[in-house]
């Protein structure tokens, strides 16, 4: 006995993209080149021969070189420089998380009047730029003694970073309901149990935004370690890679390998942490 099968129903074709789909994907393309394609001329640039470059600078490679790395490494003394800027960023990350996390706790969870004050005297430090303190702080590290130290130039970095890191992790405190505190209390937990055992792995995702931002900016930046740093064994990538630079004359083949090894790290370091610096930051719900 055969059974007649049901006939089945054609499928409706799905939506299509629509002219705002077309759009987006069009920018984002363009966004993508905008930001790309400066970083594929430096690669290109830095794989050709110089005098290859010096006849046509925006030409493709027809012959790849790596003598240009190999001279720029050891101009700049890379691996020196490279573990001058890991202490200092590392130092400063340390320290902003630490002090910005306490200080987040403290400010988030205190509706006390100097907590409000204190909240906003950190606020009104992200308003000052640096080059209007500059000279006093120079003054400063020199009467301390810690002028020409990376403890000098880590707790620079960290005082500049902690009124963000105070800001991101006090938003994100008063976010947590305060039925956790009130089963903390009832358990017997003081402020300190309460702070190590409960708060910290909450600021897991701001925490990731914040070493992010601060990474970034500790790493790039120039002004310090310039500065305030003045023996020559103490550089970062970024000071060596501008002593390259030449008032005169720019070398392309000399200044690309420097800012490609400069940012070759970073690189590293989000493709191997991408997974959990991108659940980081777009993780930022409190879990009941």
């Amino acid at each position: 006995m055969t059974h007649a099968h049901p006939a089945r129903r054609p499928r409706r074709p799905g939506p299509g993209l629509g002219a705002k789909g077309i759009t987006a994907r069009v920018l984002g393309t363009l966004g993508v080149l905008v930001f790309v394609t400066p970083f594929l001329y430096a690669v290109s640039t830095s794989l050709r021969p110089a005098r290859d470059v010096a006849r046509d600078p925006v030409a493709l490679p027809t012959r790849i070189t790596f003598e240009n790395f190999t001279r720029v490494f050891s101009q700049i003394e890379y691996a020196r420089s490279l573990l001058n800027t890991l202490l200092i960023t590392g130092g400063t990350c340390v320290v902003v998380v630490l002090l910005g996390a306490m200080a987040g706790y403290a400010l988030g969870r205190s509706l006390r009047r100097w907590s409000v004050w204190t909240y906003r005297a950190f606020m009104a430090g992200l308003s000052v730029p640096f080059f209007v303190i500059i000279a006093p702080l120079y003054l400063l590290m020199r009467d301390l003694g810690l002028l020409g130290s990376m403890a000098g130039v880590i707790l620079i970095y960290a005082a500049g970073n902690l009124p963000i890191a105070v800001f991101f992790y006090t938003s994100f405190v008063r976010s947590i309901p305060d039925e956790l505190d009130e089963a903390a209390q009832l358990d017997g937990a003081g402020r300190l149990r309460t702070f190590v055992s409960i708060y910290l792995p909450l600021l897991g995702p701001v925490t990731a935004t914040l070493l992010l931002f601060v990474t970034l900016t500790v790493w790039n930046d120039l002004i310090v370690p310039l500065v305030f740093l003045q023996d020559a064994s103490q550089r970062t990538i970024m000071v060596n890679a501008y002593a390259l630079l030449d008032p005169k004359i720019a070398q392309p083949t000399d200044l690309f390998p420097a800012a490609l090894l400069g940012i070759l790290p970073l690189l590293v370091l989000f493709v191997f942490f991408q997974r959990r610096m991108v659940e980081g930051m777009s993780g930022g719900a409190v879990k009941g």
